[in-house]
């Protein structure tokens, strides 16, 4: 626990948190005006207008109430799990940045402990994260809702479970993101590599997949689900949407992820020199 305490210690008293916590409310506010623009064109929209298969059902699907309303209880989590993901690399490489690693490591020679630590004080600053965007949207989604003139669906299991699972959401990406900074030690390389394979991977992935899916037809668009952004969307859907794998899928790959991440960081910190 002094390990854990002396790791949120650091976090607090960098400038970081704070500017990314600034620039994550801004774009919480551009996704929930998104949110609300998309879920009024799905509303106006016809089943089966200009598509086929799955994607005519998918619309019908995101365009019932329940889906409406976790999309909007859960805005922002695009960027959000962004910025979680920079934050909790930064954890690692703000050590070899200012040059307090050797000391860190010199103080705790278990290094596995340290790396613990980070892990638990990002999973931590993650769930920060995640708190305070969920509890501005319990208050912008229901006016947003109500200008959609839909109930606030707040009696819904499924929309407390797609809250949840974005909770969860936020947790794993803070440990891939540790992982990722011990992979990547120099701070400026980690924030340029990790952004730019989050934004432009996740939009590239969405093409290839467009592409696959026209040759190859519906059945391949299943596997999108590897794409770790695209499994945190699939685990926040209000209902199984047709044609997507079970949210628990989405869920899993994450996990396995994250375990992947969080274990090959660990050995990779306990056995290169830190020098």
């Amino acid at each position: 626990m002094n390990l854990v305490r002396a790791e949120l210690l650091k976090i607090r008293t960098t400038n970081t948190w704070w500017i990314f916590g600034i620039v994550t409310l801004v774009l919480w506010v551009l996704a929930v005006l998104y949110n609300w623009g998309e879920s009024y064109s799905l509303q106006q929209m016809t089943a089966g207008e200009g598509v086929e298969g799955d994607g005519a059902a998918q619309i019908v699907a995101a365009a019932e109430p329940v889906n409406i309303a976790s999309t909007l209880y859960t805005s922002g989590q695009f960027m959000g799990l962004l910025m979680v993901l920079m934050l909790a690399t930064i954890v690692v490489t703000n050590e070899y940045f200012h040059q307090t690693a050797t000391t860190t490591f010199l103080l705790t020679p278990r290094r596995e402990a340290v790396i613990l630590a980070k892990l638990v004080a990002s999973v931590i600053l993650g769930s920060i994260f995640w708190l305070v965007t969920t509890l501005l949207n319990l208050v912008a989604a229901p006016i947003v809702l109500g200008l959609l003139k839909v109930d606030v669906q707040l009696g819904e299991p499924a929309v407390w479970r797609a809250i949840g699972l974005n909770a969860l959401a936020y947790a794993l990406w803070a440990i891939l993101g540790v992982g990722a900074g011990v992979l990547i030690r120099s701070q400026l390389g980690a924030t340029i590599t990790l952004s730019s394979v989050y934004v432009i991977g996740t939009f590239g992935a969405s093409l290839l997949f467009l592409l696959l899916v026209s040759r190859f037809g519906e059945g391949i668009g299943k596997l999108q689900v590897l794409v770790p952004t695209m499994a945190s969307d699939l685990m926040v859907s209000g209902t199984e949407m047709p044609g997507n794998p079970p949210r628990w899928v989405g869920a899993a790959i994450l996990i396995g992820y994250a375990l992947l991440a969080g274990g090959f960081g660990t050995w990779i910190a306990k056995r290169r020199d830190v020098t």
